[in-house]
């Protein structure tokens, strides 16, 4: 899927989200994330530039506020509306340098222009036990943060972070009102993946543990980085569903 070249796209309609008017607060035609999916409709994630890095690379937050102002106007003047404006784009978000000023003037221009539309954020989670990350993140109306592993091999081996799952899982049960996203993916051997009976135990232990507000599940619907990987079955999203509501929590099945 190709990177976005603008500070905001949309509105797109969600299989999740309903209709999302997306923010990218990412330097243009540029991915960068903290982590490298096998999954990732935008590609491989490769080492960053240094100019990446760099203030003058990232969109100011007046520059965001600008951008999304103005798609709000345009949608007013076309008679539409949103359900959510959703910072996501083709990386992740939370590592703009200015992220939570970037949450603050969003809510208040919302509350502004668009009072009965959500703020979200989609997060791959890796940066949530940052105190200033995790304040800017409650401050958000919705919190869609990534959860495909429970355990320290799942999570290198499909999300490609060396970061500890501990860690990962602590800054998550930190947080209020989570909602987990994750995407189920195996190749054709069953082999690679996040399916196996070991995987997803050691997962719904890692769900105990935070105790989201619900969990989202979900396969691939687009072309993924690597091609070795293929949909899940319904009928397994459906059996984790099953399991994650005996283990007491609120689980979503999206299917393509």
């Amino acid at each position: 899927m190709p990177l976005h070249s603008s500070l905001v796209y949309g509105p797109v309609r969600s299989r999740r989200l309903g209709w999302s008017l997306g923010v990218n607060v990412l330097p243009p035609d540029e991915k960068l994330c903290t982590f490298n999916c096998l999954y990732c409709q935008y590609g491989w994630t490769r080492p960053a530039r240094r100019s990446e890095t760099e203030p003058a690379a990232w969109p100011s937050p007046p520059d965001v506020i600008r951008a999304v102002s103005a798609a709000l106007e345009r949608l007013e003047h076309e008679g539409a509306c949103v359900d959510r404006i959703t910072l996501a784009g083709h990386g992740e978000p939370t590592l703009h340098p200015d992220f939570p000023a970037i949450v603050d003037a969003l809510c208040t221009l919302r509350s502004e222009r668009s009072p009965g539309t959500a703020v979200a954020v989609l997060s791959n989670s890796t940066t949530a036990g940052e105190p200033r990350i995790r304040a800017a993140l409650a401050r958000l109306d919705e919190r869609y943060m990534k959860l495909d592993a429970g355990d320290q091999d799942t999570l290198r081996h499909v999300n490609a972070c060396a970061m500890s799952i501990d860690a990962l899982v602590a800054a998550l049960r930190a947080l209020p009102n989570v909602i987990i996203q994750t995407m189920f993916v195996s190749d054709e051997t069953g082999r690679i993946g996040n399916t196996s009976d070991r995987a997803v135990a050691a997962w719904l232990t890692a769900l105990r543990t935070i105790q989201p507000e619900a969990v989202h599940l979900y396969t691939l619907d687009r072309a993924p980085a690597w091609p070795g990987f293929r949909p899940v079955p319904t009928t397994f999203l459906e059996d984790v569903a099953r399991r994650v509501s005996e283990a007491g929590m609120r689980p979503l099945v999206f299917t393509r």
